[in-house]
Parts: C-alpha cells; sequence; structure tokens
C-alpha cells in the first residue's frame, strides 16, 4: 500500500497520502475510482462520493477550486460532493491534489491530472493487453518494442478487477497506473494506442477506465431493468436465464465461459460501480460471443448504450466501437455467413442510436486468429474518430466507403458510395481490383465479381450472371479485405436488398 502516515500537531488528524485502498482506521471511505494518480475530467463536475457513519461531516476541497465543500452522510451511510472542474492546459498538465476530511481522518489523493476520461469495454479484444497472455503466444504486433517506448506520464489506467453479481454493486476494485515501460505491459493494447494517438494530437492528459472480459456477451454488460424492459430482449436472454438453475448460483470472482456470458452479472459488478465517473466518451470493442444472434443484435447494442448512458448521466456520451475481424471459426466454409450477419447488425447501431460511431477491421486480421494483433491501427481508427467528433480536428478522414446506392447499365451493376466514406478516392491496399464482390439476377444465386473502381464507383460483372441485380462485398465470415479509400480506411462490408 502506497500511503504515508502522519499526524499533523495542530489538529492530531491522520492525514492518508492515499493511493485507494481502504486503511485500517479510517473513518469512510471512497468511491472506487478515487485514488492518487488518477485523471479527472475536464468540464464536467467530480463526484467526491463514498460511505461514512451516518450523520458524519465530510469536506473536500481541490487544489483548483480554492474553498472546501461539505456533505453529511445519510441514514444510508452515503455521502456525495460535487467539485467544478476547468479545462485542460494542452501542453501543461498540473499535479494537482485533492483532500478529503472528517474529524478523525483526512486523506490527501496526490498526482491528480486534469483530461480526458475514456471508458473502455467489451470482451477480449479490448482486454488483450500489450504483453503476450501466456509466454508461447504472439501478443499485440511489435510489442517488445511499443512497451520500451511507452514513456507517456500524462497517460494513466484504471482497470476495474473482475467480478460478478447479481444486484448492482456500490463499489468494485482497482487501481491507477502511470503509463510507463514498466506498468504498460498490462495496459489494454487499444486502449493504450487510442490514447496516445489523441495525446499526441492534443498534449492533454488521457485517463483510460477500462472494465472487460474475454468470451463476454453483450446482455452480460446490460443491466435487468434494461434487458426486462424490452420484450424481445427479455425473451431472448433474460427469461432463459431466470428459469434456468444457473441463475440461484452464489457467485464468487472465478471467471468461467458460462458466467461471463450470463445476463446482467457484468453491468452489476464491472459498470454500475464506476457510475459516477465523469467521461469523455466510451470505446466499446466486443460481438465475438454474440455471433449468432443476427439483427437482433443492433437491439441488444443500442439498448446496453441508452442503459449506460443513463446510469452515467452525462447526456448521449459518444460511442465508438470496433467491428468484429474476419474468422473462421475453425468451420472453414468460405459461404458460411453468420458472421457477416453480425456485422450487419453492429453496423445498423448507428442509424438509430445518435453519437456512435464503428471501426471496420477487415482488412487487418488473421482468419485463424480471432485476436487480430494489430491493435495499433485498430487504436488509430479509434483516435481518428475521436479526433474529428470530439476534438474538433477539421478535415480528417476517419471512416472508409459505405455503400450507398446500386444502377445498372446492361451487364454491368454500379456500386456508389456514400461521400463521407470516399475520402481522398476509392482505391485498395495491394493495388490489386477489389475482392469479395459478388452478384446475384433474380434468382437470387451469388457468383464471385470481378470489380473495377471508375470514377469513385464500383463496377462489377460476372460471367455467370447477364442481368445483375443485387451486390454483395465480403458479406462471409472471414474475407479479409483490400478496397478501401486512399486514406487507408477499409470499405464497410453490405448486402443490396432484392
Amino acid at each position: 500500500m502506497n500511503w504515508k502516515n502522519k499526524i499533523r500537531s495542530t489538529s492530531m488528524v491522520a492525514v492518508l497520502f492515499f493511493t485507494g485502498m481502504v486503511c485500517l482506521g479510517q473513518s469512510f471511505r471512497l468511491g472506487t475510482h478515487l485514488q492518487s494518480n488518477m485523471v479527472v475530467q475536464q468540464n464536467k463536475p467530480l463526484v467526491v462520493w463514498g460511505d461514512a457513519a451516518p450523520g458524519t461531516i465530510l469536506e473536500v476541497q481541490a487544489d483548483w477550486s480554492g474553498g472546501w465543500k461539505i456533505d453529511t452522510a445519510d441514514l444510508n451511510r452515503h455521502w456525495e460532493i460535487s467539485i467544478p472542474v476547468p479545462a485542460a492546459i494542452p501542453g501543461k498538465a498540473i499535479s494537482n491534489a485533492i483532500r478529503i476530511k472528517s474529524k478523525e481522518t483526512e486523506l490527501v489523493l496526490m498526482n491528480i491530472l486534469i483530461g480526458d476520461v475514456w471508458f473502455c469495454s467489451g470482451q477480449s479484444n479490448m482486454d488483450m493487453q500489450l504483453k503476450p497472455f501466456l509466454p508461447w503466444l504472439l501478443g499485440t504486433m511489435h510489442y517488445q518494442q511499443e512497451i520500451a517506448n511507452a514513456f507517456y506520464q500524462e497517460i494513466r489506467l484504471f482497470d476495474l478487477e473482475t467480478n460478478f453479481s447479481a444486484t448492482p454493486m456500490r463499489y468494485g476494485k482497482g487501481q491507477w497506473n502511470i503509463c510507463s515501460p514498466q506498468t504498460v505491459p498490462d495496459f489494454s493494447a487499444v486502449a493504450y494506442f487510442f490514447a496516445r494517438d489523441v495525446y499526441l494530437q492534443k498534449r492533454i492528459p488521457v485517463g483510460l477506465v477500462v472494465s472487460s472480459i474475454g468470451a463476454s456477451t453483450a446482455e452480460a454488460w446490460t443491466s435487468r431493468d434494461s434487458l426486462q424492459a424490452d420484450k424481445n430482449l427479455h425473451t431472448k436472454y433474460l427469461y432463459p436465464f431466470d428459469t434456468s438453475s444457473r441463475s440461484k448460483e452464489i457467485l464468487d470472482a472465478t471467471v468461467t465461459f458460462d458466467k461471463v456470458a450470463r445476463p446482467t452479472l457484468l453491468y452489476n459488478a464491472m459498470i454500475y460501480p464506476l457510475r459516477h465517473v465523469a467521461l469523455t466518451g466510451i470505446l466499446w470493442y466486443q460481438g465475438e460471443s454474440n455471433r449468432k444472434d443476427g439483427a437482433i443484435y443492433t437491439r441488444l447494442l443500442s439498448t446496453m448504450i441508452g442503459n449506460w448512458r443513463a446510469l452515467f448521466g452525462q447526456g448521449n456520451l459518444p460511442f465508438y466501437y470496433v467491428q468484429v475481424a474476419p474468422y473462421t471459426w475453425q468451420e472453414n466454409n468460405p459461404l458460411a455467413f453468420e458472421y457477416a450477419e453480425l456485422r450487419e447488425a453492429q453496423a445498423a447501431v448507428r442509424t438509430n442510436t445518435p453519437a456512435t460511431e464503428m471501426v471496420v477491421t477487415m482488412d487487418i486480421a488473421d482468419p485463424n486468429d480471432i485476436h487480430p494483433r494489430n491493435k495499433q491501427e485498430v487504436g488509430y481508427r479509434l483516435a481518428q474518430i475521436a479526433l474529428a467528433k470530439n476534438y474538433g480536428m477539421t478535415g480528417l478522414v476517419h471512416k472508409g466507403p459505405e455503400f450507398e446506392s446500386l444502377s445498372t447499365h446492361k451487364d454491368t451493376l454500379v456500386v456508389s458510395f456514400r461521400k463521407e466514406g470516399i475520402g481522398s478516392g476509392l482505391g485498395t491496399n495491394d493495388g490489386q481490383p477489389p475482392r469479395h464482390f459478388f452478384v446475384a439476377g433474380k434468382n437470387k444465386q451469388f457468383f464471385p465479381a470481378e470489380a473495377l473502381i471508375r470514377n469513385n464507383q464500383v463496377l462489377l460483372v460476372s460471367k455467370e450472371v447477364k442481368n445483375p441485380v443485387a451486390v454483395r462485398y465480403a458479406f462471409t465470415n472471414y474475407p479479409v479485405t483490400n478496397f478501401q479509400n486512399i486514406d487507408g480506411f477499409p470499405a464497410v462490408p453490405f448486402r443490396s436488398s432484392f
């Protein structure tokens, strides 16, 4: 425990330089993420909260705010104090202190930075660290060099410990760490590369609050009330669980593949305890464990987003997520497309949920590895979205080509794309014609098509289809694609309707 204890001679109050753990003799408890070394969200109130004996008077002061603020613990032992936070100054991070005291105890949180805080969640591709999980695994691409160069004291990580609960938990466990070659091996790779790219552009501190666990489902991260309020989600996810013997089991923190898939358990233990964290936005990388859910995943993820936004109480927090990459699922069936249907459901979230955007990873995957190693590119693409949408950097391309319309000219299909995804123009990453286009006639039988880029459109022909009326692009489980805009952002997989 990294705190020191000393006695102030003037008042005989114990002063604890506090990293976040509850200390023996302490007369109050602080909220989960309130620790030394944390990053505090700029331009939003900092909520300092916790528990104490009913009637205990708590006082809080932050270096930047001047005077003390006061609250009294209620009959439920709860107390909460809100402190305004100013804007961060680019290139000038100031180390601050926050003091919290009662009659018996004073805590001092040290080395507090004001910047932007991003909440990062999902399953194993978000949870994947820079270092290999096991010595014989490959790990993140170029991880040794990345770790050696990770001298970024203004990037901080709070990683919430894995837990499960049948009801919402008031507290969780975790610790803030300052980014360095010694600590960064344990950072989420996607979160780190995102933070690094944002920091290098904006030069303000970046805090990462990571709550993720491999193999988890989206319903596990969603509240009971939210699932219950939607008849379709209740029928598919909640009712089967509630009527099973598993719902009666006594829970502990032991991780199993079954527990991380159960509805609500991760929301209760790993989302609810973070409800008071002020944020810039949310990053999400998940979907593999919902691969057979198809179109209902749109409803599920949109519901989860609304659930989280209501919990954090900060309006429509930006929600940027990663589409699942090509993967064979050990089936090696080039015609299977249930994973493509999940990608389609992921893409559809943007049409009915405001302030959302999606990263495409069809070009940087290994179909035999469910964990793409190129996490640098994933972090970069997420950062480009944030820099364009949150940080006001104009002229940034942050997405790839996306289907807009289809027209026919004799035996040729002409595919047009939305202007905002064309960027500097259409192209491929290897100089070859675009791959993974299929066309069909009225009989709905799809055949491979030859593709040609012309005037920022794609022209498609197939010897097997004389009168094509429909197109599919990368609409199978594991097509690694080459079609993109010249700026390096891959096209979104799609299928046109008949």
